[in-house]
């Protein structure tokens, strides 16, 4: 199962989105440009970059790059610092679907906009979690307990962050509402904290967390993605427990606004080659991964969507 996973991986990897345009001669004026996350180093995103730059710097990058955590503020604190780094191509950032959440949430006063988009690189479907002391087990134990304690409930998230946004949905989906506990850090600390069970439940992901949640540190209920995940044949979907959600962190590149065209498109190309190496793609698989390209066009585009969608489902919650 696991290999005919690689290989389909393998296969979307080796399909973009859309054609990317030779990057001209585009002169940096560094020899590292860092690349900003803003969630702490233990965390999907951290994980998943590190595996970027390790590569990308050992195949002759140039510049070179380095990532950079700065976590708060459910990724707005790192997201405040890039906004305002300088359009010259040595700075770049991370994102994902939280920069949507937090503007719409009026948690930062701009969206995706505020960048020049890069590159859509990552897909990492989310998984419900549950500290190791849970009085249950499985998706139908964590549910009637939820119920039973509708609104009591501890769950671990980054206020106004993805973590927080899909037990709004699951919520509104299922009947069910919680206590939530205001965590900084992302998803590393929230990690931390669901193990010593500091809260019941919480938002994890294979990238993060495939250890624990295979050791039993933590426990698996659900994942919200459209099939089971290889590495955990036996966690049933959302969809097979009747809920219509499939959920997950699309993660990507941009740089600030202003940045010269020929640098954002040096910088799609050399993002697009790991995804053309089978070592490259079978490292971000084993995490729990897939991988998905856009180029810069395509990508602004599908941010677009993304807007409008969440925007949608934000102001369902909201009345």
């Amino acid at each position: 199962m696991r290999k005919s996973f690689l290989i389909s991986a393998m296969a979307a990897a080796a399909v973009s989105f859309v054609s990317v345009p030779s990057a001209r001669a585009a002169e940096f004026g560094c020899k590292t440009a860092k690349l900003i996350v803003p969630w702490g180093a233990g965390g999907g995103t951290g994980v998943l970059f590190g595996l970027f730059e390790k590569y990308m710097n050992s195949h002759g990058a140039k510049p070179k790059i380095k990532v950079v955590t700065i976590p708060g503020q459910g990724g707005n604190k790192g997201a405040k610092v890039a906004v305002k780094e300088k359009p010259n191509g040595c700075s770049l950032f991370a994102i994902h679907q939280s920069a949507i959440i937090s503007y719409l949430a009026k948690r930062v006063n701009f969206n995706y906009t505020a960048f020049d988009t890069v590159a859509h690189l990552t897909v990492t479907p989310s998984i419900l979690a549950g500290s190791p002391k849970t009085p249950f087990n499985t998706y139908e134990g964590m549910l009637k307990h939820v119920k039973a304690n509708n609104g009591k409930v501890k769950v671990g998230a980054s206020l106004g962050a993805t973590s927080h946004f899909i037990w709004l949905i699951f919520g509104e989906k299922t009947g069910t509402s919680y206590s939530f506990v205001p965590v900084q850090g992302g998803t590393g600390k929230r990690k931390q904290l669901l193990m010593n069970n500091t809260f019941s439940l919480a938002e994890m992901n294979e990238a993060a967390a495939a250890k624990q949640l295979k050791s039993g540190l933590m426990k698996p209920f659900a994942i919200a993605a459209v099939k089971r995940s290889p590495a955990f044949p036996n966690l049933p979907t959302l969809r097979e427990k009747g809920v219509d959600l499939v959920y997950a962190l699309n993660r990507g590149i941009v740089v600030p606004k202003g940045t010269p065209k020929a640098k954002i498109a040096h910088w799609a190309a050399a993002f697009k080659k790991p995804l053309q190496d089978p070592k490259f793609v079978a490292q971000i698989a084993a995490k729990g991964t897939g991988l998905q390209y856009m180029g810069p066009a395509a990508y602004q585009k599908w941010f677009a969507a993304q807007t409008a969608l969440f925007t949608k489902v934000h102001n369902s919650i909201s009345k």
